[in-house]
């Protein structure tokens, strides 16, 4: 879920600090990327086609059509990415969790019902709502990763927290995720964008205290604030505890049990592993391992592995240059992703082209 609203709130109340550059601008930038949010983007891209990537013993292969190329586009540009994948989630999750199996119950009966209609838009839908992240899929990608030379890092608790782990230790440049809460757990770049807190005129404190408000993965949102009244009582009184103490209880109501406190202590404090203990590097492909897993076991054809791998070994080369301004000590840094409805654009052109000759379930065999 994120934070409720964050991305409207930042455009209204800090519109500098969201900026767009090209591709080639992050060049020589190591990039920590949310590799289940990856994943999830594969899977309902391929679906959005009406086709499903699978190995002829009908194992679903989207994610990996999408790391592969996505990861060697990425190193065609220079960037250096570090994939970070999820760990168990923190127990104060548990509430958002259960209203997620909910809406998962729903989407199941709303698609039957669908399907009983003939209603192929309410299908298309539904099953989408229905996509789950499995753990087969996620140790499919560390295979492939490590098969790539590309380095991952298992989060202990969440991805986003662990991004911002690596971003305020200096491992990485920015954290590339949809997910809004890798700003609320400190990263101070993201990529979509940039969004800084202190263009909105709030400490790093007051900024956790906003997106509890507006409503997080933690805890409810307060009934009746909404991003404006937000930002309008933590510039009064500058932080939760005297908003509580202030607020019309009978307008606005507490939700019960509210743990603000204890989620604001997992933004500040969350369950990572120590980014100085991370020295990343990038190694060279193994070519026959990755077509043997590709090609031999998941089926892709092998020609076009072989012309890709050809293009990341290419890649690895040219990324031995580095920025000129790694030289030179760097004060500020503004910066953020390429358009989103271009980047958009482009990889859905290249999974229609992969798809076409991968194994389709409406495709003979590959």
């Amino acid at each position: 879920m994120g934070i409720k609203n964050l991305s409207k709130a930042i455009q209204e109340f800090a519109p500098s600090s969201v900026k767009s550059l090209e591709f080639k601008n992050y060049f020589g930038r190591v990039i920590a990327i949310d590799a289940s949010m990856c994943i999830y983007q594969f899977l309902i891209a391929i679906r959005q086609e009406g086709l499903t990537l699978q190995s002829e013993d009908g194992q679903t292969t989207s994610h990996l059509n999408g790391f592969f190329y996505r990861t060697i586009r990425m190193m065609e540009a220079g960037i250096k990415p570090v994939y970070v994948f999820d760990g168990k989630p923190p127990d104060l999750k548990s509430h958002e969790l259960d209203k997620r199996t909910e809406r998962r119950a729903d989407a199941e009966a709303s698609l039957k019902e669908a399907i009983s209609k003939g209603d192929t838009a309410g299908i298309e839908k539904f099953e989408r709502r229905l996509v789950r992240v499995t753990k087969e899929q996620n140790d499919d990608c560390k295979r492939l990763l490590s098969l790539m030379g590309v380095p991952y890092v298992d989060a202990p608790c969440e991805a986003e927290a662990q991004c911002a782990e690596l971003c305020k230790k200096g491992k990485v440049f920015a954290t590339a995720t949809e997910d809004m809460d890798a700003l609320t757990f400190g990263s101070n770049i993201l990529l979509r964008h940039l969004l800084a807190p202190e263009k909105m005129g709030f400490t790093m404190e007051q900024f956790i205290d906003y997106c509890i408000i507006l409503g997080c993965d933690y805890t409810p949102s307060i009934h009746g604030i909404g991003p404006k009244k937000a930002y309008d009582l933590l510039k009064i009184h500058k932080n939760i505890e005297t908003i509580i103490e202030n607020i019309d209880s009978e307008r606005y109501k507490i939700p019960e049990d509210w743990n603000f406190k204890v989620a604001r202590g997992l933004f500040v404090s969350p369950e990572v592993t120590d980014g100085t203990e991370f020295d990343f590097k990038w190694t060279s492909p193994d070519v026959e391992g990755i077509i043997s897993f590709m090609s031999g076991e998941k089926n892709f054809n092998e020609q076009r592995i072989r012309s890709s791998l050809e293009r990341l070994k290419k890649a690895k080369q040219n990324s031995s240059q580095v920025r000129i301004d790694s030289f030179f000590k760097v004060t500020s840094i503004v910066t953020t992703e390429p358009s989103a409805k271009k980047r958009k654009l482009e990889e859905e052109k290249a999974l229609k082209g992969n798809a076409k000759k991968a194994k389709v379930t409406t495709k003979k065999k590959k």
